[in-house]
């Protein structure tokens, strides 16, 4: 079974950090590329690319623009970016990271929402009680999806669990997420809905008034952005600003070679001691919901 690692670059919780991956051979590779969307062919488990632990505030994703697309924390007018704790909620809710070779294609117009993609990977929300590592790659089952409307772009939020949570056999649709787990549901439509409103902004809207859709649905979206990425990785399709360099897809244009990757992490200094946490990252929101 394929296992992966992460190599840290710069000093965390700075502009310059990165997380950058490897394979069981320990070659460069990425994460956005190079782990399959499926860990075992022919079965309707995914890989799950881990960006942000459960409880934890720093906005982490996958840097789609960036050669070998390592994890970096989001920057909003030269700040590193934190989610806003709106109460009750601290941090995210569940461990939450992407789907790796999908796409949400900015130029396609979903025929369920009526909106374009939002140009990321497909993200992926795990309910298991574990606490993932960042740049954890795990394999999940998939239960549901709900459709956000943020900013005039889809965004699918994909319910999922850890096959390795203790609990997985009992979890095969949304409903199960509904009895189990009593409100996780519905916090976490709130959770989408209000997170950008203390950064000024109005709450997020979504397709199908905010209910999820079923397992089915959601394995056929996640199977669309797959054909979405690959159309994107050969060149089939115009990515724009996405970065498509990658080890181990060979038929792809855009393979790179070892060293090429190597020299692509050694531009970013060596992993250093990490920064502190601004104390207001902790800090509760609250406000009336409309």
């Amino acid at each position: 079974m394929a296992s992966y690692s992460v190599e840290e670059r710069a000093a965390p919780n700075s502009l310059e950090y990165r997380l950058f991956f490897k394979n069981n051979k320990g070659q460069y590779i990425s994460p956005f590329h190079d782990i399959p969307i499926y860990p075992v062919a022919g079965k309707n488990v995914f890989n799950m690319v881990v960006e942000v632990p459960r409880w934890t505030n720093a906005k982490m994703e996958i840097a789609t623009k960036d050669p070998l697309n390592p994890i970096k924390q989001d920057v909003k007018k030269g700040k590193l970016r934190y989610v806003a704790n709106v109460f009750p909620h601290k941090g995210y809710i569940w461990n939450y990271g992407a789907i790796p070779q999908t796409w949400e294609h900015p130029g396609h117009k979903d025929e369920n929402t009526g909106y374009c993609g939002d140009n990321d990977p497909i993200d992926v929300c795990d309910i298991g009680s574990k606490v993932c590592s960042r740049g954890e790659v795990i394999k999940v089952k998939v239960l549901g999806t709900l459709a956000l409307i943020d900013e005039g772009e889809t965004d699918w939020k994909v319910i999922a669990i850890n096959i390795e949570d203790p609990e997985a056999a009992k979890y095969n649709n949304i409903d199960d997420v509904r009895k189990m787990k009593p409100g996780y549901l519905e916090a976490t439509v709130d959770w989408f809905r209000r997170y950008k409103v203390p950064d000024g902004k109005p709450e997020n809207q979504f397709a199908f008034n905010g209910e999820f859709k079923d397992k089915d649905f959601a394995i056929n979206i996640i199977k669309s952005t797959h054909e979405h990425w690959t159309a994107l990785v050969f060149k089939e399709t115009d990515g724009g600003e996405i970065n498509c360099a990658n080890t181990t897809v060979s038929d792809s244009s855009f393979c790179i070679s070892q060293e090429s990757a190597k020299a692509t992490v050694e531009a970013v200094p060596p992993c250093g001691t990490a920064n502190k946490i601004p104390p207001e990252v902790d800090k509760w929101f609250y406000y009336q919901k409309n």
